[in-house]
C-alpha cells in the first residue's frame, strides 16, 4: 500500500540493554543474515515509542514487532494448516478448524515462548518493564508471531516451518495422544468406524495383549485387528499400539488402521477414478 514501509524497512532499532541473540538463533534453528528483523521482531511498542520520543521529530521510525506480529499469524496458520491437511486426511473441516484453532491458540503458544525463553530478549519501554511485561501472555506470544514472520523473511518460508512442527505442532500432538483429549486428533475410532462403514468393510477388533508396569503407572498394549474380506480368521492388518491407559493404545491402533486403508491398492484407484469423472 502506498506510503507504508514493509517491516524490513522501517527498523531503526537501537537496543537500550543489547543482548547475546546466539542462544536464541541456536534454540529457533536459523541464524539471521539480517539481525535487525530479529531485533524488530523482539521490540514491542512501549520500547519503540520511548526511543523515538528521545529522537528529533524528523528521525527515521523506530521500528517495533505490531506489522511482523500480523504477518507471522498468517504464516503459523498457513503452516498448521497444511501439516495437519497432510498428516489427517480423514479429517473432516469441521476438526481440522478445531484442531488448527488449538495449535495456534494463546493459551498453547505460550508454552513454546516460555520454551524459547522470549521473555528474556524482550526490548520494554521502562512501564512495560516495571509492569513485568517479560512474563506476559500476550506480549510473549505476539513476540512469537513476530518471530516467525522475521525468520520468513530473512529465510524463507522452510526455517519457518521446521521451527512451527518441531515446537509448535508435533510436541502438542503428541501430547494429546498421550493425554487422550477430547480433540479430534484423539478420536481415531469413530473416524475408523465411519470409513469402513463407507466402504463396506466389516469393523475392527480391539485385543488387549499386555500390560506391565506397576499399578500406578501401567503400559497397555492393544491391536486393532481388520477382518479380511474372505478369510475371517487371519485379518487382513493388525494396528498395535501401547499407551498408558487402554483407550490411548486403542486410538494409537486405530489411526495406525486408517493409514493402511488410504495406502490400498483400492483406495488410490478410487482417487484416480473420482478424478478422471471430476
Amino acid at each position: 500500500m502506498p506510503g507504508i514501509a514493509p517491516p524490513a524497512r522501517i527498523v531503526a532499532t537501537q537496543i537500550v540493554k543489547p543482548r547475546d541473540m546466539t542462544k536464541l538463533e541456536e534454540a529457533l534453528g536459523h541464524r539471521f543474515t539480517r539481525p535487525q528483523l530479529l531485533q524488530q521482531a523482539l521490540t514491542h511498542t512501549s520500547q519503540a515509542r520511548e526511543m523515538e520520543a528521545l529522537q528529533a521529530p524528523e528521525s527515521t521510525p523506530v521500528g517495533d514487532n505490531e506489522q511482523l506480529e500480523f504477518l507471522g499469524d498468517a504464516i503459523l496458520g498457513f503452516i498448521t494448516a497444511e501439516e495437519l491437511f497432510h498428516r489427517f486426511p480423514h479429517f473432516r473441516e469441521g476438526e481440522l478448524s478445531k484442531l488448527r484453532a488449538h495449535l495456534v491458540s494463546e493459551k498453547h503458544l505460550i508454552r513454546v515462548a516460555l520454551e524459547l525463553q522470549l521473555g528474556h530478549y524482550l526490548n520494554l519501554g521502562r512501564g512495560e518493564e516495571k509492569s513485568g511485561g517479560r512474563n506476559k501472555t500476550t506480549l510473549l506470544v505476539d513476540a512469537l508471531e513476530a518471530v516467525l514472520a522475521a525468520m520468513y523473511l530473512d529465510g524463507g518460508i522452510d526455517s519457518v516451518r521446521r521451527l512451527v512442527l518441531r515446537c509448535v505442532v508435533a510436541p502438542e500432538l503428541e501430547r494429546i495422544a498421550v493425554t487422550g483429549s477430547s480433540l479430534p486428533l484423539t478420536d481415531y475410532k469413530s473416524a475408523l468406524q465411519e470409513k469402513l462403514q463407507a466402504i463396506g468393510l466389516p469393523q475392527p477388533t480391539y485385543m488387549l495383549v499386555k500390560e506391565r508396569g506397576p499399578e500406578h503407572s501401567k503400559t497397555f498394549t492393544v491391536e486393532a485387528r481388520l477382518p479380511a474380506a474372505d478369510n475371517h480368521t487371519q485379518p487382513e492388518f493388525v494396528g498395535r499400539a501401547e499407551g498408558s491407559t487402554k483407550k490411548n493404545a486403542e486410538q494409537e491402533a486405530a489411526r495406525q488402521l486408517l493409514e493402511y486403508l488410504a495406502s490400498r491398492p483400492e483406495a488410490t484407484s478410487n482417487r484416480i477414478q473420482r478424478k478422471e469423472r471430476g
